[in-house]
């Protein structure tokens, strides 16, 4: 039986600190300088398209992930409500998906880079999926309003 994890801000800073590395090492990788594997003269064009894709789909999943980070730092400063966070900062299981065949076209350590940023987002949502705040203890919107007046009456 798994247990439920606990999300906090030191987790979550160590998460966003490893996506920003991560990213940045997308952003190199992708940019248009031959990244391509051995592939047949024949085929370059469908490479180009292949790492274009894959560049694609890897630096939206990254941002995904960021933005998911995010919203959790807002959260943990009191920028956004736990309604906003839990109704907005939601992570997309299709983000996670790649094509194997491109894939396949691009350099070895091109292809490495694409699984790690895989392997984090799906960190990312089995982290989601079974996260509570470490203050669940914090009274409700309504308990805090109910206080707030009966404060303002008693004094």
């Amino acid at each position: 039986m798994s247990e439920t994890a606990t999300i906090n801000p030191r987790i979550v800073d160590a998460l966003y600190s490893e996506a920003l590395l991560l990213s940045d090492e997308v952003r190199h990788a992708f940019a248009p300088s031959g990244r391509l594997g051995g592939v047949p003269a024949g085929e370059d064009d469908f490479a180009r398209v292949a790492l274009s894709s894959e560049g694609l789909r890897t630096t939206t999943r990254m941002m995904h992930a960021i933005a998911w980070l995010l919203n959790h730092r807002a959260y943990f400063m009191g920028e956004i409500s736990e309604l906003q966070l839990r109704r907005h900062g939601r992570l997309s299981p299709v983000m996670r998906q790649s094509d194997a065949r491109q894939l396949a076209m691009l350099a070895p350590e091109v292809a490495t880079l694409v699984e790690t940023t895989r392997r984090f987002y799906d960190r990312l949502l089995r982290l989601e999926g079974s996260w509570k705040l470490a203050d669940e203890k914090m009274p409700s919107a309504l308990e805090q309003l109910r206080e707030r007046i009966e404060r303002r009456l008693a004094s």
